[in-house]
Parts: C-alpha cells; sequence; structure tokens
C-alpha cells in the first residue's frame, strides 16, 4: 500500500493582464540633477514639465490608456464625413446599449459636454447639489451663475475611514438643501461615480436609487458624472450582496438608469485618447443641447471628434465593461496600494477605482496647508524618480468665488493615476519604492510659495518656489 499523498497547502494565485503587450514605447532615463533642474523650472508644478522628462506617467488616466488592436483597427474605417458619419452611429449605437441612455451629442471631451449642460440648465442664484466637487464642473457651474454644494457623506472627507461607498449622497443633507432653498432652485443633482476628489470611492447602487426617488418626488433631475461609471460598477458588484452574480454591463445600465442624463469624458472608461459626449433622455433638453452643441463643439454629429475617434471610443465602450477587463485594470490599482499600505504609508482607504492618493496631511505633517503640502510631495515625488503625479488638495479647490479665499479642504492629496492597459507590475514596483524613499526622508522637505496664480483652474498652471 502506497502512502497517501499530503494535501499541497493553499497559495494565493498571482494574477496576470488579460491581454499582451504588441508595442512598446521607450522610456527617457534621467539623472537626479537633471530632475531637480527640470522640475525647478515648472515651477514644482508637474503639469508643466515636459513629457519627455517622465519616466513613469501617473498624472492622470484621462487620455493616457493604451488601445486595443480592435481600436486601432477601427481608426482606419474613420468616415471624416462633416455631417451624419457612420461612426457617429456606431458610437450612438454602444452608448444606448451600454449606458441605455435616448439621445447623444458627441462632445471633444467631458468638459465640452459640462459647458452645454451649465448653460442650458443653469441661472443665476441656482444650487447644485453633489456627492463633491469637480474642479471643471464645478467651475462650469458657477461661470453659469449657479453654487455648488457639498452633500457627500461624511466619511468621504476622512482619509482613514473604511466605509465601503464613501462617496454616497448624505439623503438628510440633500433634503435640507431642498428646504432652504426650493426645488425649483435646484437645476439638478450632480452625482459622480467614482468621485475623484474623495479618493476614486464609488457610490452605491442603493444610494444612487434612493437619491433618485427623492429627486423624483421633487421634480429634480440627476446628472450624472459618468466619467468612471464602469469603475463604480465594479464596485458595486465586489461590495453590494445583490450583485456579486450581475456582469458589469448589467449594472453599469441599471445605475445609469437612475438618472436623466449624463456628461462623459471618454478619454478615462472608454479607453480613448480623445472625446467625450453628452447624454439625455428629455427630448426637450436634447433638442436646446443639439443647437448648442453647433456653437461650441460642431455639428450633432460630430460635436469636435474625428470619425476615427468615434469608431475607437465606440469598440473602447464595449472592451470597458468586460469583466476581466475592469477585473484587471481595478487590481492593478489594488496592487501599489496594498505594497504602501504594508509599508505603513498613509493613503486614502478604501483602496480607490484609478488611483492611490497619498495623504499629505499624514505624510508631511510639519508643512501647513498654506504651503501646499500636496503639491510639493508631487514635486519631491518626480524629483526623486522621474515618476509624475498630482496634486488634489488646497491647490485644486481654488479660492472661494465671492471672498478670494483659498478652500481649504479636508483631504490633502497626491493622486498616483493609473493609466489602463499602459505599466507593468515592475513599474508599480518601482513607484512604490520611490514613494517609500520619499517617506523615509520626509522631515527634510519644506513648503512652497505660490508666485504665479491663473484666474481660473489654478492647478494646471500654477507656479511655485521652495521656501
Amino acid at each position: 500500500m502506497t502512502d497517501a499523498i499530503p494535501e499541497r497547502p493553499r497559495r494565493r494565485r498571482s494574477w496576470a493582464e488579460p491581454y499582451k503587450i504588441k508595442v512598446v514605447e521607450p522610456l527617457k532615463m534621467t539623472t537626479r540633477a537633471e530632475r531637480e533642474q527640470a522640475i525647478a523650472e515648472a515651477g514644482y508644478n508637474t503639469f508643466l514639465l515636459r513629457s519627455e522628462d517622465v519616466y513613469i506617467d501617473l498624472l492622470t488616466d484621462s487620455g493616457t490608456s493604451a488601445m486595443s488592436d480592435r481600436q486601432w483597427a477601427g481608426m482606419m474605417v474613420g468616415d471624416e464625413a462633416y455631417a451624419g458619419s457612420k461612426n457617429f452611429y456606431s458610437l450612438e449605437e454602444a452608448i444606448q446599449k451600454y449606458y441605455g441612455y435616448r439621445y447623444i451629442l458627441p462632445t471633444h471631451q467631458g468638459r465640452g459636454a459640462e459647458n452645454i449642460l451649465s448653460k442650458i440648465l443653469i441661472k443665476p442664484g441656482d444650487y447644485i447639489p453633489g456627492n463633491m466637487y469637480f474642479t471643471t464642473t464645478r467651475l462650469h457651474q458657477e461661470l453659469a451663475g449657479g453654487t455648488f454644494v457639498d452633500v457627500i457623506i461624511d466619511e468621504a472627507h476622512d482619509p482613514r475611514s473604511q466605509h465601503p461607498f464613501k462617496g454616497n449622497v448624505d439623503l438628510q443633507k440633500l433634503t435640507d438643501l431642498i428646504k432652504r432653498v426650493g426645488a425649483e432652485r435646484i437645476p439638478y443633482i450632480s452625482v459622480a461615480g467614482t468621485v475623484n476628489m474623495a479618493g476614486g470611492q464609488p457610490i452605491s447602487m442603493a444610494n444612487l436609487r434612493a437619491v433618485y426617488e427623492l429627486a423624483k418626488s421633487h421634480d429634480i433631475r440627476i446628472i450624472l458624472d459618468a466619467t468612471r461609471a464602469v469603475e463604480n460598477a465594479y464596485f458595486i458588484q465586489q461590495r453590494e450582496a445583490d450583485y456579486h452574480q450581475q456582469s458589469i454591463a448589467i449594472i453599469l445600465k441599471e445605475f445609469c438608469s437612475y438618472t436623466d442624463g449624463c456628461t462623459m469624458s471618454g478619454k478615462k472608461d472608454a479607453l480613448v485618447n480623445i472625446g467625450g459626449w453628452l447624454a439625455l433622455n428629455d427630448p426637450d433638453i436634447y433638442e436646446e443641447a443639439r443647437n448648442m452643441i453647433v456653437i461650441y463643439e460642431g455639428l450633432h454629429t460630430y460635436g469636435g471628434m474625428a470619425g476615427r475617434d468615434m469608431e475607437a471610443m465606440a469598440i473602447g465602450i464595449e472592451e470597458s465593461v468586460q469583466d476581466d477587463h475592469i477585473r484587471a485594470r481595478i487590481g492593478q490599482v489594488e496592487y501599489l496600494g496594498q505594497k504602501l499600505l504594508d509599508w505603513n504609508i498613509p493613503i486614502v482607504v478604501p483602496i480607490g477605482g484609478h488611483a492611490i492618493y497619498l495623504d499629505a496631511k499624514a505624510f508631511l505633517p510639519h508643512i501647513p496647508q498654506d504651503q501646499f503640502p500636496a503639491q510639493l510631495l508631487a514635486a519631491e515625488l518626480y524629483r526623486e524618480a522621474g515618476i509624475r503625479a498630482m496634486e488634489r488638495g488646497i491647490v485644486s479647490a481654488g479660492r472661494n468665488k465671492d471672498t478670494g479665499d483659498h478652500y481649504y479642504p479636508e483631504l490633502e492629496l497626491v493622486r498616483l493615476t493609473i493609466p489602463r492597459r499602459v505599466y507593468t507590475q515592475a513599474h508599480m514596483d518601482l513607484t512604490a519604492e520611490a514613494v517609500d524613499e520619499v517617506y523615509y526622508n520626509r522631515h527634510r522637505l519644506r513648503g512652497l510659495k505660490m508666485v504665479y496664480e491663473p484666474k481660473y483652474l489654478r492647478f494646471f498652471q500654477a507656479r511655485f518656489e521652495l521656501l
């Protein structure tokens, strides 16, 4: 009788990306002295660096994704007719199928849709509640005469809170605002999925459904910022019991069904380098928006996009809702985040969808917020390893339009944004090691002073000097 074979202990299996690399782009390697000169010349603003001087570019996931072979093939069948391009109809069909909206207007990118929507719906003196501000969204609302009101749950402002849906709307805050200003002064509720400024945090299906019911009882619209709604659908699948067995595509369509329209930057979830759309269900608002599109974007069947880009976006939408894709996409973000957590580096938790957010207040507690600690930390990470990240704190928050004072957000963050299908696990390892090195030497760092501030969206072009 032979000895029984002992049972093999279970081990965690590694995951791998559901694609293989066909084309590579060489990266420039720089010395520390070269990086110190480059960041100083850029005024310690990572937006002002030349991309060729960047080794690992984690500035944004907007327009930085790698397109698939199918998307590149789609580019070759671009119909560049000025009116009625066949690629528009491919895009329209994809949006209607996977997002569920009735009327589609392409725009050059997401803020084009925000501009049109704000001009149509917002009147001076209106209030727009939302689950935390986003920079361009709030600015368009303000330029139209409106005032943004934050109605997100309190946990969203706490980087250490483990709430699984920190993007949720606080229904009591929303109800109080409706009672205070009146439903007629609220043109729509602005809901983002996921919430960028909170750390890429999702809103639950249950919460959005409740917001929808409350809004309908007061005859108020809901407009979705659908930029990363596919990533939000993934978190619903993973964290809400009723959706564990549902596909991402099914969850996404139900999610959008609790809204009346959306603005979209196709440069994120939809896996393209340029483009966006405005989607609506109301025929009257659509008719007005279609007329405005001609003024600000282009004809309603191209809206500032080339036919080839519309075709690539239509294909990208189909690819974006595949479960294997989104699991690997967010899995790479989680890999980097867990590595930093294992090394006790302060980040926003739970780990979000498109980026890891370093908690600059905890990272650099000796630097006061008006000395721009997150801006400094982003610059220092570039100086250390050629990694470009983005500030998401007091600089991004801007100034109060009435008083001119800085906004002082609770969250002072540095965003390490992971482009889709671009970097390898080795790049994530190197990024984690660079963050760890900066963290080890954090006590040597000193703050910044702002020496140039543009009128709008200052984080793009502001310049700083070391104190």
